[in-house]
């Protein structure tokens, strides 16, 4: 008897390649910026309105990044240029945080920063899609998923280490964020590969932006799906601020991040591999139930043990949806407007998170802490609605 054909399917090089391109950079960046507030306020004397509105700037520039650079990528057939530009700018980036001696400086390295992520993270999720099929191509996803959030994992619990060792010297810790990087840029230089109908430049229509019009409309129902998920699912902000709403100390609070993280690493690979075999639609219903439960668990919740079982649902939410969608939209996307898919999907994405945190925001400051839980709980199950709508190649 033949062996079912996703067991067959291997995983090209390049998508092991762009995983550890993912791990380098976010542990490189994690590292940064679980000290960067900290540098920004006691060694430069930062506000706190400052560094919020650093913050939301740099993430609104690597969103409006995201959506030009996958349409450029089409249009120029290429893939690669753009992700070793993007990574390239943000590892440049990372001795400028520990030499900067003025606000000023840091603004240009963390806006420099978002720069690179929005010139690279649309190619390459488009990069992902060229080189596998549907029939491996959730555990692609999931895979590069995986690997990214152990990188989100090391940088944290790096930066404790080294400010332990350093003695709090923050300029000391910021340095090591260097090395990851490099080895990041290296990794793309020897080992990340271009399709070669792609890298050959066809004779056909270069796509513009106009051209996001003909993305086919059950594409545009995955990324309207994915916006609501995206809006149920606000900052990973609020599950620290709801530990300390419950009695966990400060200083214990990100343990909660690195709790979500690991729950989240664990189980994106698996789920994405799964659902080569069994579906993506089923995958994302279940995994955006288990959003519903973490909210009514951390909206309820009056302990750490809730908390804690709160806070890795969330976690396996992640794990079981967000390489999902990006397989979703590779799969519904025409192969010239790849990129030209994932900046809208990210843009979308971008956008609903924004609204969703400003949300869970005035939400919590007017009815308090377990409003946004709630209200999240809700946008949620609207999401499932949307997910009954929408057409998989299972």
């Amino acid at each position: 008897m033949k062996a079912p054909a996703v067991v067959r399917a291997r995983l090209p090089a390049t998508v092991w390649a762009l995983g550890f391109v993912s791990l380098f950079m976010d542990a490189s960046s994690e590292l940064v910026h679980a000290v960067l507030p900290l540098f920004l306020a006691t060694t430069l004397g930062a506000s706190m309105a400052t560094i919020g509105g650093i913050e939301g700037a740099a993430e609104a520039i690597a969103q409006f990044g995201k959506l030009f650079s996958g349409i450029l990528s089409d249009r120029m057939r290429r893939r690669r240029p753009w992700v070793l530009a993007g990574y390239g700018l943000s590892a440049l980036t990372k001795p400028l945080f520990p030499l900067a001696s003025s606000i000023g400086l840091v603004i240009f390295a963390r806006f420099s920063d978002r720069i690179g992520k929005g010139l690279r993270d649309s190619p390459r999720d488009a990069l992902l899609a060229d080189i596998t099929g549907h029939e491996n191509r959730g555990a692609a996803y999931g895979l590069r998923q995986a690997l990214d959030t152990i990188g989100a994992i090391i940088g944290p619990l790096a930066a404790t280490v080294l400010l332990f060792l350093y003695a709090n010297n923050i300029r000391a810790t910021l340095w090591w964020a260097v090395l990851p990087a490099m080895l990041c840029v290296l990794t793309i230089i020897l080992f990340v590969r271009e399709p070669e109908r792609h890298a050959a430049k066809e004779a056909k229509p270069k796509p513009t932006l106009k051209d996001a019009g003909r993305l086919p409309r059950a594409l545009w129902l995955i990324i309207a799906t994915a916006a609501i998920v995206m809006l149920a699912r606000f900052s990973e902000a609020f599950l620290i601020l709801r530990a300390t709403s419950v009695g966990v100390m400060l200083a214990e609070a990100p343990l909660v991040m690195i709790a979500m993280n690991v729950a989240y690493a664990l189980t994106a690979y698996p789920a994405g591999a799964l659902s080569d075999r069994l579906g993506r639609r089923g995958m994302l219903f279940v995994g955006t139930a288990i959003l519903i439960a973490a909210d009514i668990v951390l909206a309820l919740t009056g302990g750490f043990v809730a908390l804690g079982v709160g806070v890795v649902l969330w976690g396996l939410h992640m794990g079981l949806t967000q390489g999902l969608l990006s397989a979703m939209v590779a799969d519904a996307a025409p192969g010239e407007l790849r990129g030209t898919a994932f900046g809208v999907f990210y843009a979308a994405s971008g956008g609903a998170t924004l609204v969703g945190s400003a949300a869970a925001g005035v939400l919590w400051d007017v009815l308090g802490a377990p409003a946004p839980f709630f209200a999240g709980a809700g946008v949620a199950a609207l999401a499932l609605v949307f997910i009954l709508l929408v057409r998989s190649r299972d």
